[in-house]
Order: structure tokens, then C-alpha cells, then sequence
């Protein structure tokens, strides 16, 4: 079975290599081939090792010893147990996905083999972050994925937005690696080692124990578990380290469902679970998580009500959903979170892929506002969008439901200070979901059909898909050539509208339908196992404090009872109240919106610059950084280094050789009287001292 471990892991970076390395040399066809077999090896891997856990068979064992410094050893290892293997298979059936999906999507790119390596050595650093059974093998993953997401945001990497993206994607994502590795510091620091399951059996005896910081009085439990969290809330696009989330939407659609639905972005989410021995002992840390995903669940589904791009309207939908996430960490409802971290995958890759397949239908236009009617046009996709689109908002029935109100459940029973807040945020967050998922879904496949009316003059309207082409093929600046391409539409713009949408291929529409099918049933089969049984075991601890599960599982009896409980509670109802309004708004009375926007522009406003984070960022952060480099060349540069320590020395001699060649002037009694003087000045200085 260890071989079966290793295979798991090394099976996609095999991929990536072969893919990525030798792509040129096997061909496209071939590059795909290998790419998605040894995915398919990983998946296969995962289930069978899903199958050993099942029986009991759990595995916590190093593969080799990377480094020992003094008394600590750093191993590569594996954990193997019924959260990993949770993991494992989200993380191999949606790339598997992805991997299907890329064929359709990519096929013209230029850089097709280069993708299937960049989505394979994507999936090998997921699969290693969460296989992990220490924080050095932990760290690795983390960065691994971070730099390989920097590399798929700018795959087109001859656009400035797409450039800009993926180095504002690495940025923030560092600003939280540096808590992150500092909590892993305090980690090494208190244990003396990096091992989980040394660290979880002392951890309560170092739970009251206090950060040597002068002049302050911190409780080191609730440090290390803050500053691991940091970390979670760059990798899982959490307020204020969400920003470079919705931008990240430059990548191709298919990277935004492997990177921001199922794997990347729900690493911090499964290492808040995994640590929950740490949290547990921390009311402090737990209260900071609640706080966080509280906001980040509300205030970012409010941003996705204006957006007009598709693929950011499912961006700022998975922003939400993490927050939810996250906040079910805080409740200390660790296996509620893994539960929507499951059931989101799903409907949330399945909506991604979605988005894609329609904007290859419409020829490349991402605007929902030119759309509409696509419904006939393209059946297995709106019927999967469907799907989708009623598993996010949590339809009776549907995966969604059971785990989003579990969460809503779990949070009304946390006994925590910040608990009301976090109550209020999730349930009014429920409305905002429902309203702009159906708004999106009703202005794409329903009313009137826009699709011909795209300004396609409009270098917005043109995709990155053909403004990258363009580019390779001219040899021109990235924006001249999205112009160029711009001017090609125009020319073709009667042949080019002429060509009615239609269904994608089978290898687009295949991944929906298998996506699709555990968007419904996933929720139904797992809730009873995953939240009131004994699945996860000993892989996620909750203190005897916290009863949110127990007093959940003396309420509820079976699914069918959480849907009986829903239909007296207020997240249903306002689910269909957004509906309700998204189909009146945007299907009856389109004109509406408009009027709302004009009579609240400050309200819009505000949302459409994203609650000005991003100026904010580039003011203070951005422009301070220049600010300081500034002052740094200026005085630092020019004026210290090269005034003073170079020219300054320079002249400094300069001035000395001057005074020595004055006195160097050849004359005998010039020295004579040079020689009397000192002799003067040597007798005049010993008295002194005598």
C-alpha cells in the first residue's frame, strides 16, 4: 500500500513532465493522452486508497528524511486518514475533470501542452500539501501551488491584465505566507518539532503558555493558530487577502475551476480542519476565524450583484462560499466545513466549466449582458447550469443545502462572542447568493436573445483567448493586438453574428454532466456519515466545550429532516425570495436595475470599485513601496552611496593630493622649516602630557 501512496502523487508530475517537458516532442495529442491517463491513475490511486481507509487501515509514516538540523528532523511523510482521502478524491475527480475539459477549451492555443503540464504539476503540489503529515512537507505544498497558480493566471502571458494578475495573485498570497511560515516558526519553537501528530499529543500541555514578546502578553496557542490562519486567508481569498481572487479570472475558464473551485483555494480551509487540535484551545483564534468569514461571506456576495462578467460572478460566488466555509471553522464545525468543501467542488467547478462552454458559444464574449436565450441553444449546458446554480443557493434536495444550512445551523448554536454577527451574515448572505446566481442564469439562457448585440469595437469584448492568439500571430504588443483583433470582429462582425450559439463539444459537455450528478446526489449520500457519524474519526478533534455537532444531531435525524426543518426557517424562504427577484428584476421588468442604480450611484459606486481595496493597495502599498524606493535611490543611491562613500571619497582625495602637492614644492628650506615645525609641535604636545 505505500507504493500506492507514492504512485498517487507522482503519477500527475510524471504528467506534467512528460506534458510539459516533451510536449514539442510527443505531440499535442499525445500530451493530453499521457496527461489525463496518469490523472486518471492518481484518481483510481485515491479510491482505492479511499477503500483501504474504509476498512480501518489508516497510515502515518515518513517516505525519507529531507534534512536534520541539531535535534530536529525534517521527513517527508504521509498522513493518511479519512480527511485526506476526502481530499484526494475532490482533488483528483476535478482535475480529472479539468483535464477532459481542457481538450475542447484550449485546442487553438499555442501553448496546449504547456497548460496540461502546468494542471498536472498543479494537481501533484495539491495532492502533497494535503498527503502531508508535517509542516515543512505542509509548506511545501503551500508554495508549490501558489507558484504554479501564478503560472496558470499568466499563462497568456503576453497580456498586461494577465501579467498583472498573476504578480498581484503572488503578492498577497505572500503577505499571508509570511504569517504563515511564522506560525510554522512558533510551531518548531514551542514542540521542537513538525511532526502533526507530536505537535497534537503536547498540545494541550503548552495551551496556557505565553509568547515571549517584551512588553506584551500573549497566550501562545492563540498566536500560532492566528498566524497559521494568516495564511489561510491569502491561499483560501479571505477579507482583506481577497483581492487577488476575482482578477485571477485572466487565467483560461479551466484553471479557474481546478485553482478556485476544489483544490488551491480550499488548502486553507482543510489546514484550519487538520490543525483543529491547535484551534480548539484557542477561543481567541476561533472568534478571529468567525470574524473573517463572516465578512468575507457577506460583503463579497454583495460585489458579485453588479458584476457583469460571467466568470466573476462565479469568482465573487466562491469568495462567499469560502467565507461560509470559514466560518463554520469558527464554530468549531470542522466537518461541516469539509462537508461544503466537498459539495462546493462540484457545483462550483461544475459552474465554472459553464461559464466557459457559453463563452465559447458566444464567440468569446464574457459580458451577461450580451447573452440571453441561450436555452435552446445549448440544452446540456443550461440544464447543468442549472443544477449548479441551485446547488450554490442551496435548494432543498440539492448537495448545497445540506451543507450550507449546516453551517447556518452550526453558527446559531456557537456560543462564541461574535456568534450574532456571524448568524446575521450568513443568513442575509443566502438572499444575496440566490439574487445574483439566478440573475446571471436568467440574463444568459433566458429572455431575449443578445448575443449579436456585443460591441465587439470594444477592446473589453474581445476574450483573452483571442487577444493572446492575436498577439503570437502579429508580434505585437498585447493590447495592440487585442485592438487588431477588435478590428477583425468589426470586419466579420455580419459573419461572425450570423453563426447562431451552439452546444460544445463532447469533451466540454461530458465533464458538466459528470460534475452535475454529485451536485445533486453527493450531499444526500455523505451528510449522515461526514457530520453525525463516526467518518472522520480521530482526524479532527472538537473539545468536550464545543456541542454545536452533538445538539445538531439530537435535532436533526436524516437528511429528509433538515429539509422538513428548512421549510419552518428563514434561509430557505429567502432563497426564494431571491429568486423571486432576480426573475422579476431581470426577466419582467428589466428596467428596474437601471432606475435602482441611478437613484443609490454612491451605493454602486462603491461596489463596482470593489470597496476601494484595490486603490487602497495601490495607494498605500503599491505607491508606498515606490514612495520608500524612491527615498531609498535618492538619498540612499545618489546621495550617500555614490555622493559620499564613491565621489565623495574620490574628492576627498582629491582635495588631500592637492594640499600634498603644495607642499611638495622641491625647495631644501621649505622642508628644513616643514622639519622645525613638527619637531615644535612633538616637543610642545609632550609637555603637555608630562
Amino acid at each position: 500500500m505505500n507504493n500506492l501512496y507514492l504512485m498517487v502523487p507522482l503519477a500527475p508530475l510524471l504528467g506534467a513532465i512528460v506534458a510539459g517537458l516533451f510536449g514539442k516532442a510527443v505531440g499535442r495529442t499525445w500530451a493530453h493522452r499521457i496527461a489525463i491517463l496518469l490523472v486518471g491513475v492518481a484518481f483510481a490511486g485515491s479510491v482505492a486508497i479511499f477503500n483501504d481507509v474504509a476498512e480501518g487501515h489508516t497510515f502515518n509514516g515518513a517516505v525519507y528524511t529531507w534534512l536534520t538540523s541539531g535535534g530536529a528532523s525534517f521527513q517527508v511523510g504521509f498522513l493518511i486518514d479519512k480527511l485526506t482521502v476526502t481530499m484526494m478524491l475532490v482533488v483528483t475527480f476535478v482535475s480529472l475533470m479539468v483535464h477532459i475539459y481542457t481538450i475542447g477549451y484550449m485546442e487553438e492555443d499555442a501553448g496546449y501542452q504547456r497548460f496540461f503540464g502546468y494542471i498536472s504539476l498543479f494537481t501533484f503540489a495539491m495532492l502533497m500539501l494535503v498527503m502531508s503529515n508535517n509542516f515543512m512537507q505542509l509548506f511545501f505544498g503551500w508554495e508549490a501551488v501558489g507558484l504554479v497558480s501564478y503560472l496558470l493566471i499568466g499563462f497568456w502571458f503576453k497580456k498586461p491584465t494577465a501579467i498583472y494578475a498573476n504578480l498581484k495573485a503572488f503578492l498577497v498570497n505572500r503577505v499571508g505566507d509570511f504569517g504563515f511560515l511564522l506560525g510554522i516558526g512558533l510551531v518548531l519553537m514551542v514542540f521542537g518539532t513538525l511532526q502533526y501528530d507530536v505537535v497534537f499529543a503536547n498540545a494541550a500541555a503548552h495551551a496556557n503558555d505565553i509568547a515571549p514578546i517584551p512588553g506584551f502578553s500573549w497566550n501562545m496557542m492563540s498566536a500560532i493558530c492566528i498566524l497559521l490562519f494568516i495564511g489561510a486567508m491569502g491561499k483560501s481569498a479571505q477579507f482583506p487577502l481577497h483581492v487577488w481572487l476575482p482578477d485571477s479570472m485572466e487565467g483560461p475558464t479551466p484553471i479557474s475551476a481546478l485553482i478556485h473551485a476544489a483544490t488551491m483555494v480550499t488548502a486553507g480551509i482543510f489546514m484550519v480542519a487538520r490543525m483543529s487540535p491547535l484551534f480548539e484551545l484557542s477561543e481567541t483564534a476561533l472568534s478571529f476565524v468567525m470574524v473573517i468569514g463572516s465578512i468575507t461571506a457577506l460583503f463579497m456576495g454583495f460585489l458579485g450583484i453588479i458584476q457583469n462578467d460571467i466568470k466573476r460572478v462565479v469568482a465573487y460566488s466562491t469568495l462567499s462560499q469560502l467565507g461560509y466555509m470559514t466560518v463554520a471553522l469558527g464554530a468549531s464545525a470542522y466537518s461541516v466545513a469539509i462537508f461544503h468543501l466537498m459539495t462546493h467542488a462540484f457545483f462550483k467547478a461544475l459552474l465554472f466549466l459553464a461559464a466557459g462552454s457559453v463563452i465559447m458559444a458566444v464567440h468569446h464574449n464574457q459580458d451577461i449582458r450580451f447573452m440571453g436565450g441561450l436555452k435552446k441553444y445549448m440544452p446540456i449546458t443550461w440544464i447543468t447550469s442549472l443544477i449548479g446554480s441551485l446547488a450554490l443557493i442551496g435548494t432543498p434536495f440539492f448537495s448545497g443545502f445540506y451543507s450550507k444550512d449546516s453551517i447556518i445551523e452550526a453558527v446559531a448554536l456557537s456560543k462564541l462572542p461574535v456568534s450574532g454577527f456571524a448568524y446575521f451574515a450568513v443568513v442575509a448572505g443566502v438572499f444575496v447568493t440566490a439574487f445574483y446566481s439566478f440573475r446571471m442564469y436568467f440574463l444568459v439562457f433566458h429572455g431575449k436573445e443578445r448575443y449579436d448585440q456585443a460591441p465587439h469595437d470594444d477592446h473589453h469584448a474581445v476574450d483573452d483567448h483571442a487577444a493572446h492568439e492575436a498577439a503570437q500571430a502579429t508580434a505585437q504588443p498585447p493590447a495592440k493586438a487585442a485592438k487588431h483583433k477588435a478590428a477583425k470582429h468589426v470586419k466579420n462582425e455580419h459573419a461572425a453574428h450570423a453563426a447562431k450559439p451552439h452546444e460544445t463539444p463532447w469533451v466540454v459537455t461530458l465533464p458538466l454532466i459528470l460534475l452535475a450528478i454529485p451536485s445533486v446526489l453527493i450531499g444526500y449520500l455523505t451528510i449522515e456519515p461526514m457530520l453525525y457519524g463516526s467518518y472522520f474519526g480521530d482526524a479532527i478533534y472538537i473539545s468536550e466545550h464545543h456541542h454545536a455537532l452533538h445538539e445538531m444531531h439530537e435535532e436533526f435525524h436524516g437528511a429528509f429532516a433538515m429539509v422538513t426543518h428548512a421549510f419552518t426557517t428563514l434561509p430557505l424562504w429567502l432563497a426564494i425570495a431571491g429568486v423571486a427577484s432576480s426573475a422579476f428584476l431581470y426577466l419582467k421588468r428589466p428596467d428596474i436595475p437601471s432606475a435602482i442604480q441611478k437613484r443609490f450611484q454612491l451605493v454602486y459606486t462603491l461596489l463596482d470599485n470593489k470597496y476601494y481595496f484595490d486603490r487602497f493597495n495601490d495607494w498605500f502599498f503599491a505607491g508606498g513601496a515606490r514612495g520608500a524606493s524612491r527615498i531609498l535611490w535618492k538619498f540612499g543611491d545618489v546621495t550617500l552611496i555614490d555622493g559620499v562613500m564613491v565621489n565623495g571619497t574620490a574628492k576627498l582625495v582629491g582635495m588631500f593630493s592637492g594640499v600634498m602637492r603644495r607642499l611638495q614644492s622641491g625647495y631644501i628650506y621649505h622642508y628644513a622649516f616643514s622639519m622645525i615645525i613638527g619637531v615644535f609641535v612633538l616637543m610642545t604636545v609632550r609637555t603637555w602630557f608630562e
